[in-house]
């Protein structure tokens, strides 16, 4: 069983082979193991893709989320992975990310707090730094577009409050939704969270633009400022 083990992939019966495998039986058939083996390519001279892709795993405590937050230097830790392999993992993850997300401008629009988190929060998950974004919406709350403002450290990041509405003039934009994570999970808003939010919206008073939410996201959920009365 062993010798079987350490056989290189393309020694493997064919029905094993991760690459063949999707082929006739569809994606959904392999284990992460197999889809990392993919991207990968190629193992070591000791062991194939797929050891390789399970050490990755196992060195991420199995969890595809704490994968997702690592650098490449970080990835090129695990035996097996170099900076090639490190970048086309990244690459592979945050290309999930964004799918999780592209159905945003295909919303017929947005009705609730929960609609917004729906659509941001792919966006700013697995951040280890702080991201600001806003939603630009028409009059009737269609999504015209979902903009990063700003990225900053782990504690903070800057928000230039005059590009913001800059945007929203050029896209004819009358409703706006602030967002920003908190990598420390904490989902309670700041002093300085509420006075740039009380801030803004009555910047948007000026010009007719209103601020409709402003949302603070962590890997628990989110924390809604209009929910919570305070707009």
């Amino acid at each position: 069983m062993s010798e079987y083990k350490n056989l290189s992939i393309k020694n493997w019966a064919l029905e094993d082979r991760p690459r063949e495998k999707m082929m006739y039986k569809g994606s959904k058939s392999l284990s992460t193991a197999e889809l990392i083996a993919i991207i990968i390519g190629s193992g070591n001279r000791k062991q194939s893709a797929v050891e390789v892709a399970k050490m990755l795993l196992s060195d991420n405590q199995n969890d595809l989320n704490e994968l997702a937050k690592k650098s490449i230097r970080d990835l090129m830790k695990t035996p097996g992975i170099g900076s090639a392999k490190a970048i086309s993992i990244i690459a592979a993850l945050e290309l999930g990310s964004r799918q999780k997300s592209f159905p945003s401008k295909q919303k017929i629009k947005i009705t609730s707090s929960m609609d917004a988190y729906e659509r941001l929060q792919p966006y700013v998950e697995n951040l280890n730094h702080e991201e600001f974004w806003v939603v630009y919406l028409n009059r009737g709350n269609k999504i015209l577009e979902v903009k990063n403002v700003s990225s900053g450290g782990i504690t903070g990041t800057v928000f230039d409050m005059r590009l913001v509405f800059k945007d929203a003039i050029l896209l004819e934009s009358t409703n706006i939704i602030l967002c920003h994570n908190h990598p420390s999970g904490n989902l309670t808003p700041s002093e300085a969270d509420k006075d740039l939010t009380e801030k803004t919206k009555e910047a948007g008073k000026l010009m007719s633009i209103e601020v409709l939410d402003h949302l603070i996201i962590a890997d628990q959920g989110y924390y809604s400022f209009a929910d919570e009365g305070l707009l």
